[in-house]
């Protein structure tokens, strides 16, 4: 089964996916592996992810971790089995990795949809579990820059595509879930 868990940011997304990776593993005979898309463009940054690496291990040890800032299909395909639980974290740092790059060029939008499609391609045949984390970040204002409100509309769009070929969508606000229903109203 595939989930997609959106929320803000702190509004304990991860920590729900970690939760679903403990659960998987307390059955013997099963691993789970994180997929981390966040990529150190700065001393705070590279702080915060020393510290959700450290607040991970702590709190669900036999999760192991693979570090893929933009190769996300391909990770998904190479790592996918039927005992494997794998959580990609998140789809947000991997969109604007992609669309927003701190170094090199961005995808064009003839490559963002074949990467997209990619993805989506992967999360079909992947042959375990799949739960993807991502910040719903069409909430609040649209951004002042193009290439902001760019990525917020990307997200989104990600988002629908991702919720389509997952069984279920959670959405964290507080750390309390609510399960979206499949059926729009």
């Amino acid at each position: 089964m595939h989930e997609l868990i959106l929320g803000g940011q702190k509004s304990g997304k991860s920590r729900a996916a970690e939760a679903r990776a403990a659960a998987w593993l307390a059955t013997a005979g099963r691993d789970a592996l994180l997929i981390a898309t966040a990529l150190a463009g700065d001393a705070e940054m590279a702080a915060r992810i020393a510290r959700h690496q450290l607040d991970r291990a702590a709190r669900v040890p036999a999760l192991r971790t693979l570090e893929e800032p933009r190769a996300l299909a391909e990770a998904l395909r190479l790592h996918a089995a039927p005992q494997r639980l794998l959580v990609i974290d998140c789809l947000t740092l991997w969109t604007t990795n992609l669309l927003m790059p701190m170094q090199g060029p961005r995808l064009d939008a003839a490559a963002w949809q074949a990467t997209v499609d990619a993805l989506l391609g992967a999360l079909q045949a992947a042959a375990g579990p799949v739960v993807l984390v991502s910040n719903e970040i069409g909430l609040g204002l649209s951004p002042m820059s193009p290439e902001a409100r760019h990525v917020v509309d990307a997200l989104g769009a990600l988002h629908q595509r991702i919720a389509g070929a997952c069984e279920r969508v959670t959405l964290m606000v507080a750390g309390r879930a609510l399960n979206l229903p499949r059926e729009n109203p």
